[in-house]
């Protein structure tokens, strides 16, 4: 029996209890369940053509020819673009990159960043839209997934009936192709640091090393993993560019924005009928925006950080102003001023130039200049100096002070060369070893240059020297600082 002092127990909604059950953790607040995490639902982007879908693609193909296809050209003897970590060498089409050139490397990715800061000052997420690997894989992971399983409705239907045979063979054989492209990809990618035709060799016979092999399917696993599963959720929660593009976002940005002025009140309507009769804006509210959305958000709710200006909606609602005999435009690619403002397309373009966008352009055609400045003017061959420890300065036979120094010469170009080996900075002083060198292309080499000093010529102590090796092949020539010491 129950106690007449007991307070009745409250029936927990079944609704509240479902969602308690597939959301995660929850808390109870006056009897109801409140989840604490939201429920990822799964995206199905429709099919869109247009414009910007064609760019898009456009950017798809042209990013995959460049990233599949340049391991396999042959640039001489050689791979043409290969980062060779084990030789320490980076081969660049005719440039060869050593460590010491890390300075290129620096402002590679100066260059990188300022790019980013202008190109997202100025037009949004672009990048993310357009030529972001996430995105590119993606739009080729959905077109696998729509030519094996069909279009948006048919995808749905198929998910949400029972497993039978169809469905399973459907759904096996989009993995296998998935799979097999995301294993290219990770093969692709690890030729640019193996020789690919050696790598290829290597694979057909399972004979890759295991850095290769590790490589090959964690990159691979990323692009499966990534494009095939994760998708919209790598945009929203895992890059950083989205949560920091914030910074970089003024007024006067170009964004993929919906006219509110022009679209609301929304809501269905005929095609002959009279929108101003009905107190109706343009927006028929079809929500065909939101379903070819890849991130599967509303545009008409205004800026949102996982918008990743695609203009998937751009080109959809286009298409449905022209069905029902509208102005195109109602989702555009616009600026918070211009929508509020009314501006014109030339108003928008000249308030791009604002003063940001100037200073960003000005550091990055510096920088950009720098770069191709240094690499124009950098000596085809190098010089490290290292003083022998293990032999101080000394008195040889005929009253001399001798120093040793080992030098490393590294001929940066693909054809061997000669060097000669002189020095200056006190009087007497003389290469007494052989000082003509032999390097092969591409190479590295250790020498022993022995430097001698007739005796009393110079005071006790260190005495700044400079060693000045030049190419008996070409005009080059690099002088390098060293010290020679005078023993008391």
């Amino acid at each position: 029996m129950t106690s007449p002092n007991a307070s009745p127990e409250r029936p927990v909604p079944a609704a509240a209890t479902n969602v308690a059950a597939s959301e995660g953790p929850t808390i109870e607040a006056e009897g109801e369940l409140i989840p604490l995490y939201q429920a990822h639902k799964k995206i199905y982007p429709r099919s869109v053509t247009g414009l910007f879908a064609r760019w898009r693609w456009g950017l798809v193909f042209l990013t995959q020819l460049v990233f599949y296809g340049l391991p396999w050209l042959e640039w001489g003897q050689r791979q043409a673009i290969l980062f060779d970590l084990e030789a320490r060498r980076f081969y660049i089409f005719g440039l060869v990159l050593y460590p010491q050139d890390f300075i290129f490397l620096t402002g590679l990715l100066v260059i990188s960043a300022m790019a980013l800061f202008l190109f997202t000052a100025v037009a949004g997420r672009q990048w993310c839209g357009y030529a972001c690997p996430q995105t590119v894989y993606t739009e080729i992971f959905l077109w696998i997934e729509k030519r094996i399983e069909g279009d948006r409705s048919a995808r749905m239907r198929l998910d949400a009936e029972p497993m039978s045979m169809t469905k399973a063979m459907r759904k096996t054989a989009k993995q296998v192709v998935w799979i097999a492209v995301a294993l290219w990809t990770g093969f692709t990618f690890v030729g640019y640091f193996t020789p690919i035709h050696e790598l290829a060799g290597l694979f057909a016979r399972f004979e890759m090393g295991p850095w290769e092999t590790f490589w090959v399917f964690f990159y691979g696993f990323a692009t499966y993993g990534n494009a095939g599963f994760m998708r919209e959720q790598v945009c929203k929660y895992m890059c950083p560019y989205a949560r920091f593009q914030s910074a970089m976002f003024d007024k006067d940005t170009l964004i993929v924005s919906y006219d509110a002025a022009r679209g609301e009140p929304r809501g269905p309507r005929s095609k002959k009928a009279d929108p101003k009769a009905l107190g109706l804006g343009a927006c028929v509210d079809c929500t065909l925006c939101v379903q070819v959305c890849p991130t599967g958000i509303d545009i008409r709710k205004g800026l949102q950080y996982e918008c990743i200006s695609c203009a998937a909606c751009i080109d959809v609602c286009d298409t449905v102003m022209d069905k029902v005999g509208y102005p195109r435009g109602l989702i555009r690619y616009s600026t918070q001023h211009a929508m509020s403002e009314g501006w014109s397309r030339a108003e928008v373009i000249r308030h791009m130039l604002r003063p940001r966008v100037l200073v960003y352009l000005a550091i990055l055609t510096t920088v950009v200049v720098a770069v191709l400045g240094g690499l124009a003017l950098r000596t085809p061959f190098k010089v490290d100096i290292v003083r022998d420890r293990g032999s101080l300065a000394r008195i040889v036979s005929g009253g001399k002070i001798e120093n040793v120094y080992r030098l490393q010469l590294m001929n940066a170009s693909e054809q061997p060369h000669r060097y000669e080996i002189s020095v200056t900075g006190l009087p007497g002083l003389s290469v007494s070893t052989e000082n003509v060198f032999s390097v092969e292309a591409t190479q590295a080499r250790w020498v022993v240059v022995n430097l001698q000093l007739p005796y009393e010529s110079a005071t006790p102590g260190s005495h700044p020297v400079e060693f000045q090796i030049k190419s008996l092949d070409s005009t080059a020539k690099v002088a390098e600082k060293s010290v020679f010491l005078v023993p008391r």
